[in-house]
């Protein structure tokens, strides 16, 4: 049963869900490195294709996961979506102490998917509940995919669902369980953060990245679907995360290589690199996430002309710092290949 707040203001409500999940997140992973146990859950070993050199435990998910399913289930009562964040984490635990094929993995994400968009369906055609549910998957494996330098991972989910909490609660429409829900997440991305900004303590792994991307993809579109905000401002959201991935996957599926496996071609991959570092990659990142969100929370409630118009410059603006980082990347292998 969820618990009756309505006696609190919204912002009240809001801030002490953050608080308390930021704060039970950090006491979990705290206790995990006191103990030795976060060391024997999941370990990252650095090889030829990691930013890291020294081997890292890959918790972050314990931490984060069961905040985040105390906080849907108390204040929300999303139970379905609980179950299916619990069951990815599950999945996702087990790929980072053994391994697992990747068409398992990409069974339990569709599988994950198809079940939200069946019990909280959209009236919309068929063909776009497909577009649905291909664009969903691909958030849940590139949400992981952008999970490789310290801070960044964290960065975006505490930018991106404090964005879907402050538009939840300020749209036409607003939507306090998506809020609370929002919050709870993006307080538990802080309190998560605090142990991964550079040098990082410990890394998120396939099981926090892979419900954090589902996460970010269904209340993205239960936010739509409800009237709180367009179907844009998910994407603009989390634009530098799918900017990145996408074209990054473009490139690779256009040299015919396998795009699953692991490689240092990201652009923030290629920023860290080229001598930017951990620590600077991410404060920049920080900036681009905060300005997209800035932007995104301010067009919500502007003519749709200027929305769209809003979208495609930050778009613009986006491509550019891509090609600049390209432009860096190129020149700092031609003064190395010297």
């Amino acid at each position: 049963m969820a618990i009756d707040l309505t006696y609190v203001s919204p912002l009240i409500r809001v801030v002490v869900c953050a608080v308390l999940a930021c704060v039970a997140c950090v006491a979990i992973l705290q206790t995990l490195l006191r103990t030795g146990l976060a060391w024997r859950l999941a370990t990252d070993i650095p090889n030829e294709r990691s930013l890291h050199e020294r081997p890292t435990p890959r918790v972050g998910g314990w931490g984060i996961v069961p905040v985040v399913l105390v906080a849907m289930i108390l204040t929300s009562g999303y139970w379905v979506i609980a179950g299916c964040v619990a069951f990815l984490a599950a999945v996702s635990q087990i790929d980072d102490r053994r391994g697992l094929p990747a068409r398992v993995r990409f069974a339990a994400h569709v599988a994950a998917v198809v079940v939200v968009l069946a019990v909280y369906r959209a009236p919309v055609l068929w063909w776009v509940s497909i577009v649905l549910a291909i664009a969903l998957v691909w958030l849940i494996n590139l949400y992981n995919f952008m999970d490789g330098s310290d801070g960044l991972a964290g960065g975006m989910a505490l930018f991106g669902f404090g964005g879907y909490t402050i538009a939840a609660l300020t749209s036409s429409h607003p939507d306090m369980t998506l809020a609370l829900t929002c919050a709870g997440i993006a307080g538990a991305a802080a309190g998560f953060l605090t142990l991964n900004f550079h040098p990082a303590r410990i890394f998120l792994g396939d099981a926090g990245s892979i419900p954090m991307g589902f996460l970010a993809g269904t209340l993205g579109y239960l936010g739509w679907r409800s009237g709180v905000w367009p179907f844009w401002f998910p994407v603009m959201a989390f634009a530098p995360f799918i900017g990145d991935a996408s074209v990054t996957l473009a490139r690779r599926l256009a040299r015919g290589e396998k795009f699953w496996q692991a490689h240092r071609e990201h652009f923030y991959q290629r920023m860290v690199r080229s001598g930017v570092g951990h620590r600077r990659t991410a404060l920049r990142w920080y900036a681009v996430m905060l300005v997209g969100i800035i932007l995104a929370v301010g067009a919500l409630d502007r003519p749709g002309v200027v929305q769209l118009s809003i979208v495609v410059v930050w778009a613009c603006v986006l491509a550019l710092m891509g090609l600049a980082i390209d432009a860096r990347w190129r020149r700092s292998a031609s003064d190395a290949s010297k």
